[in-house]
């Protein structure tokens, strides 16, 4: 009986879930642009299917890269916040989480509406922390000129 089961779970363990949050009409129409416009690769990742079909947001490798639009601002953020600029885009770090290597990067961009965010798994980042991100700082370049084109700038994040 288990043997049977284990094409169907192999199947499945690999398709990345993108969260959906409640969103006003005019966040759920940018969100839909900004999903459109995602490229096929991102930093040299090839897109990915994702559940639910309809998702706000898409998948890059495995494990999967995610970006997600129309997540709520992340606990922590605040105007003292570090943020990182990005082609003119602020991305938000949580502090000290770009130095455990070992767990998902987690960015996003509070001062848009709506919010994105950006997940990157370790499995992507250098373990040498003498070794700059390329994964990482790739997937920011891409995204940033996205943000900018489809969300709506409220504040600017550069603490």
């Amino acid at each position: 009986m288990l043997a049977a089961l284990a094409p169907t779970l192999a199947a499945c363990s690999g398709t990345p879930e993108i969260e959906s949050y409640d969103l006003s009409d005019a966040d759920r129409a940018a969100c839909e642009a900004f999903v459109a416009d995602l490229p096929d690769t991102l930093a040299d990742q090839e897109r990915v299917e994702v559940e639910p079909d309809d998702a706000l947001g898409a998948g890059y490798g495995d494990p999967a890269i995610t970006v997600t639009c129309g997540v709520p601002v992340p606990d922590g953020f605040d105007q003292t916040s570090r943020c990182d600029e990005v082609n003119g885009v602020g991305w938000y770090v949580p502090d000290g989480s770009d130095d455990d290597r070992t767990s998902d990067l987690r960015l996003s961009v509070p001062g848009y509406r709506p919010v994105v965010e950006l997940v990157v798994p370790p499995d992507y980042r250098p373990q040498d922390p003498n070794i700059g991100d390329a994964t990482t700082a790739s997937a920011l370049a891409t995204l940033s000129t996205l943000v900018d084109e489809h969300l709506t700038l409220e504040q600017r994040c550069s603490g």
